[in-house]
């Protein structure tokens, strides 16, 4: 019996090419057959984010040097990758980018009880399908509640940070890795493939894997 192919994940949930890769590379998983483990780890995209967050699209514009045509054009296209894959990308004027450290802390206490992935699943769910603000502890305890896990626990992890030097270290390890930018996948440990590749090259990459594994 051949070993499931180890597939780790850098990512943020306030990234939506993240989603759109993940369920690209998800597709070409079933397409091929391929047995494997998924293990996600955390990237904040905006460490300096204040707690109150920004509007997505001033955020955009300012961090990106975008119009607002072009980033209505890039929604529009995200929204359509979106469609093709199942996943309901749903911004409207008011959406707002936030701060994720806390949402990291959360998905790395999910991984103890092993839903970090159904919890990720959720929390991409509850920020670009929902709008729900990932920047209280209130709403991520309820969203961790809704996929089972035992929202006081939740909480209290959060109030008490316990597993804030976790996730910095991990951060930390993932940036001494070259890691800038997300989502930024690597295969078997040593094949690194960054940015949302579409589900033909992740099933490429599958394919040639395999055969190297043979």
């Amino acid at each position: 019996m051949t070993e499931p192919l180890r597939i780790d994940i850098v990512s943020d949930v306030m990234c939506p090419w993240c989603i759109i890769g993940y369920r690209q590379l998800a597709q070409a998983l079933e397409a091929t057959g391929t047995a494997h483990e998924i293990h996600w780890h955390p990237f904040e995209l905006n460490p300096q984010m204040p707690p109150e967050g920004q509007n997505t699209r001033a955020h955009i514009i300012e961090k990106y040097g975008s119009t607002p045509e072009q980033s209505e054009q890039s929604r529009q296209q995200m929204k359509a990758l979106g469609d093709s894959l199942g996943f309901d990308f749903a911004w409207d004027e008011d959406s707002r980018m936030h701060n994720t450290f806390n949402t990291h802390q959360v998905l790395h206490w999910a991984e103890t009880q092993d839903r970090k992935h159904d919890l990720k699943m959720a929390l991409f769910e509850a920020h670009f399908t929902e709008g729900r603000d990932l920047s209280d502890n209130t709403v991520l305890a309820d969203i961790a509640s809704e996929i089972g896990l035992d929202r006081d626990e939740a909480l209290a992890v959060l109030d008490d940070q316990r597993f804030a030097n976790d996730v910095r270290n991990t951060e930390t390890f993932w940036q001494q890795q070259g890691i800038t930018g997300v989502p930024a996948v690597v295969f078997d440990r040593k094949h690194l493939v960054t940015g949302a590749q579409g589900v033909d090259n992740y099933t490429s990459i599958l394919t040639q894997l395999a055969e190297m594994k043979d």
